[in-house]
């Protein structure tokens, strides 16, 4: 039996695997972007979560620029949350420079409500 054989009626190419012919198939290239953290999570998410809309996006290339996106929304989002809770909250260089520990603290707090927003509006949807 040959190694590889075409099938003209598909236009694919079969190699033999043991006793079974199995298609030689590859996904499409994807452009290398960064994933950050957000797109990660939302990565996880979506292969534990939403696995029909995981594969959809893996096999036709576009998961990774999809991330991407995901990505930049969420990390635009996170930035202005922590910056109009910090000016609402009177959270300035001023308390930083004065009582530094009581500013951590408070970005901090502010930071992790921020986090939380993003999540649930972007990558847990």
């Amino acid at each position: 039996m040959e190694k590889y054989i075409y099938n003209e009626q598909n236009g694919l190419w079969f190699e033999l695997q043991g006793d079974y012919y199995l298609p030689c198939l590859k996904l499409p290239e994807e452009p290398e972007v960064h994933i950050g953290i957000w797109g990660q999570r939302h990565r996880r998410y979506l292969k534990s979560h939403r696995r029909a809309l995981y594969t959809s996006l893996l096999t036709s290339g576009k998961l990774n620029s999809y991330l991407a996106d995901i990505n930049r929304q969420a990390e635009e989002l996170f930035s202005r949350l922590v910056k109009q809770i910090a000016e609402s909250e009177n959270i300035n260089e001023e308390l930083k420079a004065t009582d530094t520990t009581a500013w951590i603290g408070k970005m901090n707090n502010v930071r992790n409500r921020a986090a939380e927003v993003v999540s649930e509006e972007i990558i847990y949807k």
